[in-house]
């Protein structure tokens, strides 16, 4: 067994013991085939208000302008699909919304990656990146062969389903590297025909600015007014089309303790949401997504869907 090859199987184990659900490593480099599908989305004006999008085209293609002589882009899932779901009395959070920010958790996770790689292999520089920075985290799962783009355009994954965070850790340490796996959605339109707002506007393409999570998290204005009654009681993010997925028959309940959610939260009914107190919410959601959306964002989006 060669150096890069003895790295790659520690990494791989150390992301594992983590708690991480795969690991998957590629070159670092410039991705070139994303380039144009990147390009076209933001020219159509599919980010809506997210104009934040538009920032670091550059770096979000090139890695190597993100971390100093960057040799490989480790990708690392983690499952945070729940046990329980809340009462059928409620209007919908997003799962993904269950428990506490998974930017935090994942940082810590990615931080103890790199140091458990320094500590075993010497001087090795890098930067984690959790959903926070310019990387094209699905782009560079696919390529490390952890799952393929579905329709959806999630990543989907043939023994997990899509119901996992993303993230990277680039590092200055060559690997050995993996390959993509294809593309197994075949003929199925699930999460196309299930959209109830067209956000899945052809196969692979989302028109970010029709999507239910882009309304009730990332807008800022009013909702417009000709998606009343299309929201299906959605009132923070959607999983819509990840629900309708058959891959996702295949999704296990998570074993992170930190994304357990508040009993409080799958025990509410629609009257606690309407009713729901400015405490109220700082005290169930203290450490959580939703606060993303502040208490008045969410109180829009729960007055939108009365």
């Amino acid at each position: 067994m060669n150096n890069k090859e003895i790295h790659t199987k520690f990494i791989k184990s150390e992301a594992l013991r983590l708690g991480f659900l795969s690991c998957g490593i590629s070159k670092s480099g410039f991705l070139e085939e994303d380039a144009p599908r990147v390009e076209r989305w933001l020219n159509q004006n599919q980010h809506g208000q997210m104009s934040y999008m538009e920032n670091h085209f550059d770096k979000r293609l090139n890695p190597n302008l993100l971390v100093d002589d960057a040799k490989s882009v480790v990708s690392l899932l983690l499952n945070y699909y729940p046990s329980e779901t809340q009462t059928d009395d409620s209007y919908k959070i997003s799962k993904y919304a269950y428990g506490q920010d998974y930017h935090h958790v994942i940082k810590e996770k990615l931080k103890e990656l790199l140091f458990s790689i320094q500590n075993e292999i010497g001087e090795v520089s890098g930067r984690a990146f959790v959903d926070s920075a310019p990387v094209l985290d699905k782009a560079w799962a696919a390529k490390s062969g952890l799952g393929w783009i579905g329709k959806n355009s999630k990543l989907l994954t043939k023994s997990l389903g899509s119901f996992y965070f993303i993230a990277e850790l680039i590092i200055d340490l060559e690997l050995d590297y993996d390959n993509p796996t294809t593309d197994h959605c075949g003929s199925c339109t699930a999460c196309l025909d299930a959209c109830p707002t067209e956000a899945i506007v052809a196969p692979y393409v989302v028109d970010g600015s029709k999507c239910i999570s882009y309304f009730t998290i990332e807008l800022k204005d009013n909702i417009p007014a000709e998606m009343k009654g299309k929201f299906n009681d959605w009132a923070f993010g959607c999983d819509i089309c990840q629900d309708v997925c058959p891959w996702n028959r295949f999704s296990k309940s998570h074993n992170e303790p930190l994304f357990n959610p508040n009993p409080e939260l799958l025990s509410m009914t629609k009257k606690d949401w309407e009713d729901i107190s400015a405490e109220t919410f700082q005290k169930v959601f203290k450490n959580s997504p939703i606060k993303r959306t502040k208490f008045e964002g969410l109180k829009r989006n729960i007055d939108f869907l009365k």
